[in-house]
């Protein structure tokens, strides 16, 4: 009711242009209610979309050309300098997100101009390469999307909105756009990235039939000694610190614990986490089908207790009703849009937070779960196993945290010799060469 009041004093003025309004913002009232969004939220939303419909009507703008470009001059220049006394807030973030909301709606009525779908040379040329590491090298959607990333800046510099000629390339651009990438990505491995990406880019071209050499001899993986140092792990006692901040009183403690607990008890990626859904938990039989994986590969693993019983109790007093069968939920809307990897990943950190633990990463438990595999006297083979590695090479990380192997195969060091005043070596006569008469 206070909406439709909202409704009402907005649009109810003696202008014909308004009351012609009054439509759009019923739809787009009705929208926002059914994602769950807050009632404070809807009223704002609702009071900047008012404000652009009358900054359109005043304008003299047909609504059926209205888009993007549209809400970016409302959002940018008029905001800025209002002078028309709509009483709303001038944000443009609430702003951007409101009249995106707006845009939707009014299209889907047909009201609005559809968004143009711009396509470039560059963009065509992306998607074929997409379609090459999809179906022909099978890499996951993750490792795609960070090589298109890279590749896409490399010829967007080259060649901007022209079409791609790949025997343009000189070797030279490639050596200068790979120096100027490792000047922004400092580590070893992210500069490897870089040379994953543009030689895996030219292989595509090399099976299409183009003269690649020159441009793939450029390009060589940076030294990284990836086992130099030992993996970070943390500590029996940190863990235990961690679980026990599971049990302090939050809105969303209980996510955060059955979140935590598949990455501590199960070792589970974060992707793997958030792509957990409630058909692929088997409460009878105790186990936990992994569906979305790195491997892309179907897995079945055991599933503990305690990490049962986290999940059960989010789900029966936290979780809240969703059209989408995910088991993690986001608490604000919308609802129905699914939780990714940033957000597994945000709630480990604060949890690592509220344990008052100087780590950020989530990855973090999986080597920790490995660790203790290890301590309990598994072997490599069983942590692979454990952590679901293709090749047992990744698993040899581990190695060095097995205190219990290496002991086993540590040579003795060679007992020292007692200390003794050294002793002056005894004369020895030497023959003298006899002087000549």
């Amino acid at each position: 009711m206070a909406c439709k009041s909202k409704i009402d004093r907005i649009c109810n003025r003696p202008l014909e242009e308004h009351i012609r309004q009054r439509v759009h913002l019923e739809a787009l009232q009705r929208y926002l209610t059914e994602r769950s969004h807050a009632r404070g939220t809807i009223r704002g939303y609702l009071d900047c979309a008012a404000h652009f419909c009358h900054w359109v009507e005043r304008s003299r703008l047909e609504l059926a050309r209205i888009d993007e470009r549209f809400v970016e001059r409302f959002r940018d220049t008029h905001l800025s300098r209002c002078d028309c006394g709509w009483p709303t807030r001038s944000d443009r973030g609430d702003a951007g997100a409101a009249l995106g909301h707006l845009l939707l709606v009014l299209r889907t009525l047909g009201l609005a101009a559809p968004s143009a779908a711009k396509t470039t040379p560059v963009d065509e040329e992306l998607r074929r390469f997409d379609e090459h590491m999809d179906q022909v090298r099978g890499l996951a959607p993750k490792t795609r999307q960070s090589m298109l990333r890279i590749v896409r800046e490399f010829l967007w510099q080259r060649f901007h909105s022209r079409p791609v000629a790949i025997a343009a390339i000189r070797p030279e651009e490639v050596r200068r756009f790979f120096a100027r990438m490792t000047e922004r990505y400092q580590s070893p491995a992210s500069s490897g990235a870089v040379v994953a990406a543009l030689r895996g880019y030219f292989r595509f071209r090399a099976a299409s039939g183009d003269p690649v050499g020159g441009l793939l001899s450029v390009l060589s993986y940076p030294a990284n000694w990836q086992h130099a140092s030992l993996p970070k792990t943390l500590a029996d006692d940190e863990i235990e610190r961690l679980l026990t901040s599971l049990e302090w009183p939050s809105p969303s403690m209980r996510r955060s614990a059955a979140i935590v607990r598949c990455a501590v008890d199960l070792g589970l990626r974060s992707g793997e986490i958030a792509a957990l859904g409630l058909d692929d938990i088997d409460w009878r039989a105790g186990t936990v089908t992994l569906r979305k994986t790195k491997s892309r590969r179907e897995q079945i693993l055991p599933l503990p207790e305690a990490t049962g019983r986290a999940i059960a109790a989010y789900l029966q007093y936290e979780r809240p009703k969703a059209a989408h069968r995910a088991i993690f939920v986001r608490r604000i809307a919308p609802r129905e849009a699914l939780v990714g990897a940033d957000l597994v990943r945000k709630t480990i950190r604060q949890a690592y937070q509220r344990a008052g633990l100087p780590y950020t990463r989530s990855h973090l438990l999986r080597h920790t779960i490995a660790r203790r595999l290890l301590d309990g006297g598994s072997s490599l083979k069983e942590v692979a196993d454990v952590l679901r590695h293709r090749s047992l090479n990744t698993t040899l990380i581990y190695a060095k945290l097995d205190s219990r192997g290496l002991g086993a195969v540590a040579q003795p060091w060679p007992p020292s010799l007692p200390s003794e005043a050294p002793q002056t070596p005894p004369e020895v006569a030497m023959p003298w060469p006899e002087r000549a008469p």
